[in-house]
């Protein structure tokens, strides 16, 4: 995916990058792999406020993926490659020889006509999904699953990726996007080669309108509040925490930076063989 960048004629137009779409075949979505979703506004179900700064937006329907790849050893052409508006990623529109259509996240590499398959028996080609076991050492993967049977729940946003490191006693040492290294169960299913749309991570609005489109409200510092909105609040002039030197903190008081707040004895901690920062 490339992106177009705009003569600075205003200021909005300075830094403004946005996608071409170039890689985009089909406009509209198939009816059947489709529902509707409703907007929360970050409320939940009792109409409170459980997450800020969400809000507004354009309307979306969402496209259901099939993360489970469920048709094993049946070979899919790739009809399309299509806009997601739920996700970073673009989506490929796959038909498989007994009629049925599925949406899979679309790697990089994978074009109209190409044809792909899930199963043990199925190669090691970009868009095929195998178990780890299958998977050649080194390679690139995403849409990994966590637990067997499960659905792929990791390496899912545009340009991720994770390498399959090793194997040992049944399990898969897959170093993840984060840099972590876990453990997997090795008949765990992943999907060969990297997330599509890889500049997306260089993509620049432009304008706040949009991202008021997506769906974000805006975001304000702590210390531009007063004392009473915020513990970061008042003072005179640009102050750290209302005239005294305040750590960053929460709204509600949670130190900001630094602070842990992984369980300590939490059960997954065993399948993780490296972190994601080393212990200085």
């Amino acid at each position: 995916m490339a992106l177009k960048t705009f003569r600075p004629l205003t200021p909005v137009l300075r830094f403004k990058a946005l996608p071409k779409f170039d890689e985009i075949t089909k406009s509209k979505p198939e009816k059947k792999l489709v529902q509707t979703i409703k907007k929360t506004g970050g409320r939940n179900n009792q109409g409170r406020l459980t997450s800020r700064h969400i809000g507004g937006g354009h309307k979306q329907k969402y496209r259901i993926i099939d993360f489970k790849r469920k048709k094993r050893g049946v070979e899919a052409e790739v009809l399309a490659i299509e806009y997601d508006p739920n996700r970073t990623a673009r989506i490929a529109l796959l038909r498989y020889a007994d009629g049925e259509k599925s949406y899979i996240i679309a790697p990089t590499g994978l074009a109209v006509g190409a044809k792909v398959t899930a199963g043990e028996d199925a190669p090691p080609e970009i868009g095929n999904a195998l178990p780890l076991s299958a998977i050649p050492l080194g390679a690139s993967i995403h849409n990994v699953e966590l637990i067997p049977g499960r659905g792929a729940q990791i390496a899912r946003g545009a340009g991720q990726q994770c390498i399959l490191n090793n194997r040992e006693g049944g399990y898969a040492l897959v170093r993840l996007p984060s840099g972590e290294i876990r453990k997997i169960n090795e008949t765990a299913y992943a999907t060969v080669g990297q997330v599509g749309n890889i500049d997306h991570m260089n993509v620049s609005s432009g304008k706040a309108g949009r991202t008021r489109w997506l769906g974000r409200r805006p975001h304000v510092r702590g210390m531009a509040m007063n004392p009473i909105d915020h513990p970061m609040g008042g003072g005179q002039g640009k102050s750290k925490g209302g005239g005294g030197r305040h750590h960053p903190v929460s709204p509600w008081g949670q130190l900001a930076k630094g602070f842990k707040t992984r369980r300590k004895h939490k059960p997954s901690n065993r399948f993780i063989v490296a972190r994601r920062k080393a212990k200085g």
